[in-house]
């Protein structure tokens, strides 16, 4: 009996040994396997080496050559419209308004001055030189041509002249040379003792104001840059004495 328990414990003992032999000599060879490949995948490179330099993309751009002859299909010749802002809008209106309204001011003024200038003239009795003989009356008809030219300081010619200037340019019409300021022409040719004695074609003068003479009280002289060259009575002078000068 003791045998018989010995040899089943020796029996027992040797299919264990043999057993556990088996395991480990199934196991062994995928442990060989796993290692092989984990050794693979160690040993190779997921990516290439770059062997050539990266631009970056990021940098910004320094200089650029562009060849003055190069055509781009005509763009380059495009009228672009120029806009304007709301308030270039708005300044641009204003500015509009306010010279329309200069302009139409100065519109009023000129016609104005024209109509004073028109009243003045009906206001002053008409001397009528035609039934007047000699030279000082012709003259005097003559200077009358030139109602309504304007008054220039400085000038003596029809562009524009002052007081001097007028009875300058009208004697030199008729071959007569005449001083260039009015107090010179206050001393020209030969005195006349009063208005009374005044013929047309005389000169009236002082050292601020110059006229031609045409009768009946009335000159013809360059007032002022309103009125301009027209007929007034002698209260021109504003009641300071002037020089009667006959000179033809």
């Amino acid at each position: 009996m003791a045998l018989m328990m010995s040899v089943k414990t020796i029996i027992s003992t040797s299919v264990a040994i043999i057993a556990t032999g088996a395991m480990f000599a199934c196991v062994a060879p995928f442990a060989s396997a796993d290692s092989a490949q984990t050794s693979a995948v160690v040993s190779s490179r997921s990516f290439p080496k770059a062997s050539s330099v990266k631009k970056n993309l990021f940098a910004e751009s320094t200089s650029t050559s562009v060849d003055e002859n190069s055509k781009w299909g005509g763009i380059e010749t495009l009228d672009v419209p120029q806009t304007e802002s709301q308030a270039e809008k708005e300044a641009a209106a204003a500015a509009a308004a306010q010279k329309a309204a200069d302009e139409a001011a100065a519109a009023q003024s000129a016609a104005a001055a024209a109509a004073s200038r028109s009243e003045q003239r009906a206001s002053i009795p008409q001397v009528d030189l035609g039934k007047m003989t000699g030279t000082g009356a012709e003259l005097a008809s003559f200077s009358l041509k030139f109602q309504g030219y304007p008054y220039v300081a400085g000038g003596n010619t029809p562009a524009g002249w002052d007081c001097s200037g007028f009875v300058q340019y009208v004697f030199s019409q008729f071959g007569i040379s005449l001083p260039r300021t009015s107090g010179a022409q206050a001393t020209v040719g030969t005195p006349v003792a009063s208005l009374a004695d005044a013929k047309p074609g005389d000169i009236l003068a002082n050292g601020t104001h110059a006229a031609i003479y045409i009768g009946n009280g009335q000159v013809m002289n360059a007032m002022n840059p309103v009125q301009g060259t027209a007929v007034s009575d002698v209260s021109v002078f504003g009641g300071a004495g002037y020089s009667i000068r006959r000179v033809m």
